[in-house]
């Protein structure tokens, strides 16, 4: 089951005196974190609250945030730290692109052999592009960098094929 709400961002600082907060985007890019109406944080209960967005602005990086309810920096403190989230279906979303949450678990095979390798345990980008991170089963990790050399299909309901050279994994 995949999750209706998944992580868009982190608030990181409060913004002037009138309820305004900066956020860290996870989106692919702050402007899509920007054009978002509607975000969410989690309760303690782990319900999730909506946040109407009345304002958003990217600004070095950072998207600058202003939600209806929150008009001062007493009440903008309180969101300081928070993950905010987006219903998946407010993000569009290309033929081929998919949302990481829905990638992290999938398992991982061999496209030529059906082999399974291991799973996807995380998605990381050191500026060049994403990298899986394929937890085997023997603990180990190995890396493999998402480009059509190696990566063949991505299936998100049936797991993720790649091609395997010497020393890849």
């Amino acid at each position: 089951m995949k999750n209706k709400y998944l992580e868009a961002g982190k608030i990181i600082n409060t913004h002037g005196v009138n309820g305004d907060v900066t956020a860290e985007s996870y989106c692919n890019t702050p402007k899509q974190l920007s054009l978002l109406k509607n975000l969410y944080i989690r309760t303690k209960e782990g319900n999730y609250l909506r946040l109407d967005v009345k304002k958003s602005a990217v600004f070095k990086n950072r998207v600058i945030l202003g939600f209806e309810g929150f008009g001062s920096l007493e009440e903008a403190v309180r969101l300081k730290n928070s993950i905010i989230y987006a219903d998946r279906e407010d993000i569009p979303i290309g033929a081929n692109e998919h949302f990481i949450a829905d990638i992290i678990g999938l398992p991982v095979y061999d496209s030529d052999t059906g082999e399974c390798y291991g799973v996807v345990s995380d998605v990381v980008n050191y500026g060049a592009g994403d990298i899986y991170e394929v937890t085997k089963d023997d603990g180990k990790k190995a890396y493999v960098p998402v480009v059509p050399q190696f990566v063949r299909k991505v299936d998100t309901e049936a797991g993720v094929y790649i091609s395997v050279i010497e020393g890849l994994l």
